[in-house]
């Protein structure tokens, strides 16, 4: 299968549409797992993504403490060499003592990201990573933390964005990766990077039901940086297979359980997704293809990252890649957006 690719940036990397994202495959064993999974059959939906056209893969350190990028790995190995697509991974997040199930902390200090490229490197199996990505502003403090002042430990941990984006840069100018890039990095953070090098990608979550990156998009489009966003289906509440029952029954190790999307806010994000299917069943194509088809008509973005535990879940929504919406679909979904309050930012492109 032959899949549309788009330029990343001025990166020279030429990444199709759609790309395998592997949060999903990282397993249960630390605080932001999806639930058990089998790591036979996450290697083979890594490889059946390959076979299908997909050249990208997206990681990162922190998924499964490492796990994630061990599986990319023994994928890799699998492939072989000239066929092995482009490789992503991210570096920034510490786990408090060391312990995955205890909270992360957005760490980017020099030592610990040339620490974690040595290790990301070895997991993988690869002397260069494609494109290496700062997971979150290194700001010393637990991901997910709600407010407040910062306790002096947290200062500590703190790292100024043009500290640590010099860093990334010594690691591309050594060699050790193709492009760098910014994940979960507003645009004036953005800007601030591209003062000190060039800013390559931008990785930011963008689906129906978040939109809030926009302008940060539209930025990076007019300074040669790629943006490949993730979560388009919105971690699953856009694949048109969720319900309140489903969301009760998920497992005592799958984060969603608790997450408000799901919660409170089930209710009008599934009318989201229920618009997603009627643009679905006009195109002839699945719901989940819909939902990435959505965030790929938007300006600015390069290609978008879907995860996938079970290698018939890629057959779900890599035909998103060829998909264009009309106008009726896309004022279709906005309605949708509008009718439920669902979300911030422009509610079509």
């Amino acid at each position: 299968m032959t899949i549309a690719k788009n330029p990343l940036g001025t990166s020279g990397l030429d990444i199709t549409r759609v790309g395998f994202g592997a949060w999903a495959i990282s397993g249960a064993d630390w605080k932001f797992g999806w639930g058990a999974t089998d790591d036979a059959e996450s290697v083979r939906a890594i490889r059946h993504a390959v076979d299908a056209g997909v050249n990208w893969i997206d990681t990162a350190a922190a998924y499964g403490d490492g796990h994630s990028e061990e599986l990319v790995g023994r994928a890799l190995k699998e492939i072989g060499e000239a066929d092995r697509p482009y490789v992503f991974t991210k570096t920034g997040l510490v786990f408090d003592g060391g312990d995955p199930f205890r909270p992360a902390r957005k760490v980017m200090r020099r030592e610990v990201v040339r620490r974690q490229v040595e290790d990301s490197l070895r997991r993988l199996g690869v002397e260069r990573i494609d494109l290496y990505q700062v997971h979150w502003p290194g700001d010393g403090l637990q991901l997910g933390w709600g407010g407040g002042p910062q306790a002096a430990s947290e200062d500590a941990l703190a790292t100024p964005l043009e500290e640590y984006w010099a860093t990334m840069d010594e690691l591309k100018r050594e060699g050790k990766v193709a492009a760098i890039g910014l994940s979960n990095h507003g645009r004036e953070q953005l800007a601030a990077a591209e003062k000190v090098a060039h800013v390559d990608a931008s990785q930011p979550p963008f689906s129906a039901l978040d939109r809030s990156c926009a302008e940060d998009n539209a930025w990076a489009e007019g300074n040669g940086t790629g943006v490949i966003v993730y979560s388009p289906m919105a971690s699953g509440l856009l694949t048109g297979a969720f319900t309140a029952e489903r969301v009760a029954a998920l497992p005592a190790g799958d984060w969603r359980r608790a997450a408000p999307d799901f919660n409170e806010r089930l209710a009008a994000n599934l009318g989201v997704a229920g618009a997603l299917t009627s643009v679905a069943d006009r195109h002839g194509i699945s719901t989940p293809a819909a939902a990435v088809a959505w965030t790929l008509a938007w300006p600015g973005v390069t290609g978008a990252i879907v995860g996938a535990r079970r290698a018939e879940q890629v057959d779900g929504w890599v035909s998103a890649a060829g998909v264009t919406l009309t106008d009726e679909d896309l004022d279709e979904v906005a309605a949708a957006i509008t009718a439920g309050n669902v979300g911030s930012g422009p509610v079509r492109p």
